[in-house]
């Protein structure tokens, strides 16, 4: 949710409308997730205003940007099958987002791995025991103007996302924001908690705390807060969900070669700390859900 810096970009990342006229009309206060991180020069915009799509059903019709080229969508929705006629099956109960990953908010899209209970670094089932949630996440893949490929969580409207979503007890959007965002200093390693979902942002809350980790409720920050039921987090059977808005500052410290090509490699400490946290909260919100 950084400002997006004032570099000119690429042409051909550019809409076949103008951004005036495709988002004129729009009036979306809920901001935007994003930093460029360290090797990065991308940014995300700052306010839903800035994006050049109004929707990833528009960026993916825009004959400029490639999929595998400039942006990629991953996803898995783990298959279930129960023929018992006795007892009701289990059910996978959570869905891991990141909406900005790759390139446009950096380290979320590993995040999303490993919470999702894979390693990012050829997925191998990390805990071995599990559980495993489901995931989806956008990557920018670019070299540079990732932030030109950001639509925000309002606006998610891809139909993997949203069908994920909708078929989820729980969702936890993973984002990335600046620490001058927060509010909470400058320079500040540290996490917003928002969504709708008041159980399992205070099981976040909690959990970080334990793990020594800098946790804020984002309530206060309506440019975080993620309450909107448009919200990708928030289009679950509920109609509640979760999201993280992580400060550049905390990302970094995740990793120790903060590349693309780096990140699934070098994973720190402070990486499974947050990632052991998030999963035991969400744990917690599933263990007191109903059995169906």
């Amino acid at each position: 949710m950084k400002k997006s810096n004032s570099s000119a970009r690429d042409v051909r990342s550019r809409p076949a409308l103008s951004r005036r006229a495709v988002l004129g009309g729009l009036t979306v206060a809920a901001p935007l997730a994003g930093a460029g991180l360290l090797n990065l020069a991308s940014a995300a915009p700052a306010v839903a205003a800035d994006d050049a799509y109004p929707s990833n059903t528009a960026l993916y019709a825009d004959p400029a940007v490639t999929e595998g080229v400039d942006y990629a969508r991953r996803y898995r929705r783990h298959a279930l099958d129960d023929q018992d006629l006795a007892t009701g099956g289990g059910f996978t109960r959570s869905v891991i987002l990141a909406p900005h990953g790759g390139g446009i908010e950096v380290g979320t899209s590993e995040l999303c791995l490993a919470v999702a209970g894979y390693h990012p670094d050829g997925l191998a089932p990390t805990p071995p025991e599990g559980p495993r949630h489901d995931f989806w996440m956008f990557e920018g893949l670019r070299s540079s103007d990732n932030g030109a490929l950001h639509v925000t969580a309002t606006h998610c409207d891809d139909t993997l996302a949203r069908s994920l979503a909708a078929a989820s007890f729980n969702a936890l959007a993973l984002h990335g924001c600046t620490a001058a965002q927060t509010g909470l200093g400058s320079g500040v390693a540290a996490v917003l908690v928002g969504g709708r979902d008041a159980s399992l942002k205070k099981a976040l809350l909690r959990n970080f705390a334990a793990a020594g980790i800098t946790a804020a409720d984002a309530a206060d920050k309506p440019d975080l807060a993620g309450v909107s039921p448009d919200n990708i987090a928030n289009r679950t059977l509920r109609g509640e969900g979760a999201q993280l808005e992580i400060t550049t500052e905390l990302r970094a410290a995740m990793f120790e070669v903060n590349t693309r090509a780096g990140r699934k490699k070098s994973t720190t400490p402070l990486f499974w700390d947050f990632t052991a946290a998030t999963r035991a909260a969400l744990a917690t919100i599933e263990a007191a859900q109903p059995v169906l």
